[in-house]
């Protein structure tokens, strides 16, 4: 079994080369830069940025930036003249979050349109200033002293290059000439307000997202009675997409761990995200402890004769070449017992799937018998059609083949179990397979989707992972 610290070296590879690279995390939530975009928009607006934004103290900025000066004493006499200055509308247009040259951080550029409001008795008209600048701040991750990896959102400021100040209409000589001395003194004073004032709220908000993406994380995923939960292990960045790697864990009834998916030697190939927001790929052992707890070992009885009794005709017919004694010993009370076997598997190749498990099956003369004419165990096979309805995964099996018949036991002599191949095949078709649709027919609730502003997904499976995605809002 691999150490922690050899778990936690595996996931910090990702900071290095993630995408199509081989790895071992149970499960990677992937984020592009729409889904950052978006969250972040949302998150400044539950902060009031815009409030931040209209309460900019402009006049003291300004003066403060002019006694510092050496033409403070020129800059007194104007100051006279103004008798307040203000914010009168902002507007934060569309974030743009974009990769930095390292592939390993993300640039977050947060543009500003302001207007502001100069009052001055030299005229009864308000003079207009139209402000854009843009705060600018660098997504990462960064260790901590314990060793840890977290999102953290650092250097944010504003850069003189994205700052735009001008007259919004033309007036008097006297008041233009006024107006350029003002936007001299913003031209310095605005991009420390927007670091002082505006960039602790990005900050806040990235917090408060960096938040509710974890906690989306360990939101449960029912199956039946067990639940699956993922703890978050590290972040990582490749060029514009967010990854967060996931421990897996099962859960019953109970709450009480029954199997966790840190330590597997299965691989993981993670997409990239060239058309789609976000993804979350889950390894393929994953899945398949997921199916078996939707369909946990269960034993099935069935008197076949009244349920079935077309096929336990064909039972007595394909007996009667093994043993005429036997088949004439099945009564109008013969029953069928059905039970399933260890964990249902995936095979998946070249994107089509099938589900293999193993299975007993034994069959009693009468009701009242309390031996097994004889027990078989099988090779079972279903094709798995994957599929989704709006936010929840779906899976469906086709069809069911007896690959592989084992004569377990036998109270009527040794025979050739491939004898029953036909019938026990059909046998598990009309009672087994409807039985685990039945339970898979609910499907599994992708929880997270809404909460990431979509309404439905999509899924595909590779060798070693099942993937679902959206492509639309």
């Amino acid at each position: 079994m691999a150490s922690p610290r050899t778990f936690t070296f595996l996931c910090g590879l990702l900071a290095a080369n993630l995408v199509g690279a081989t790895l071992s995390p149970s499960a990677v939530l992937s984020l592009g830069p729409e889904v950052i975009r978006k969250m972040l928009t949302q998150k400044l607006k539950d902060h009031d940025a815009i409030y931040t934004l209209q309460q900019l103290p402009l006049l003291s900025a300004m003066q403060n930036e002019s006694a510092r000066g050496i033409f403070s004493s020129l800059v007194k006499p104007i100051l006279k003249h103004i008798i307040w200055l203000k914010i009168t509308s902002a507007s934060i247009l569309q974030l743009q979050v974009q990769p930095l040259a390292n592939g390993q951080e993300l640039m977050v550029k947060v543009p500003l349109n302001m207007v502001a409001g100069l009052n001055t008795p030299l005229v009864k008209t308000l003079v207009e200033l139209h402000m854009e600048a843009e705060a600018q701040a660098i997504i990462h991750v960064e260790t901590n002293e314990t060793g840890h990896t977290h999102l953290v959102l650092s250097d944010c400021s504003n850069t003189g290059r994205s700052l735009h100040i001008r007259l919004l209409h033309k007036l008097s000589f006297l008041l233009n000439s006024l107006a350029d001395k003002v936007i001299r003194f913003l031209v310095p004073a605005l991009p420390k307000l927007v670091k002082s004032r505006l960039c602790p709220v990005v900050k806040a908000a990235f917090e408060d997202m960096r938040e509710d993406l974890l906690n989306l994380t360990k939101v449960p995923v029912s199956l039946s009675s067990d639940h699956l939960e993922f703890d978050f292990v590290s972040p990582a960045i490749n060029r514009s997409v967010v990854h967060l790697i996931l421990e897996a864990k099962l859960l019953d009834s109970e709450g009480k761990v029954t199997k966790l998916f840190h330590d597997s030697v299965d691989s993981l190939n993670l997409p990239s995200l060239y058309h789609t927001p976000f993804s979350l790929t889950v390894r393929k052992d994953v899945v398949d402890a997921a199916v078996a707890a939707l369909l946990p070992s269960k034993e099935r009885v069935v008197l076949l004769d009244y349920v079935l009794p077309e096929i336990a005709r064909q039972l007595k017919l394909s007996l009667k070449v093994i043993s005429e004694k036997a088949a004439d010993q099945l009564g109008p009370t013969q029953i069928v017992k059905i039970l399933t076997q260890d964990t249902p598997e995936l095979l998946v190749d070249l994107g089509n799937a099938k589900m293999a498990q193993l299975i007993v099956l034994e069959v009693f003369a009468t009701s009242e018998a309390y031996h097994p004419f004889f027990t078989l165990g099988i090779e079972a096979t279903s094709k798995a059609q994957f599929y989704t309805e709006d936010d929840r995964l779906m899976l469906h099996l086709n069809d069911i083949s007896s690959d592989q018949i084992y004569l377990m036991n036998s109270a009527i002599g040794l025979f050739n179990p491939e004898l029953l191949k036909t019938v026990t095949t059909k046998i598990l078709t009309s009672i087994l397979l409807p039985n685990e649709n039945g339970k898979l027919r609910s499907g599994i609730l992708v929880s997270m989707v809404k909460p990431l502003g979509f309404e439905a997904v999509s899924c595909s499976l590779t060798q070693d992972a099942l993937v679902i995605t959206t492509g639309s809002s």
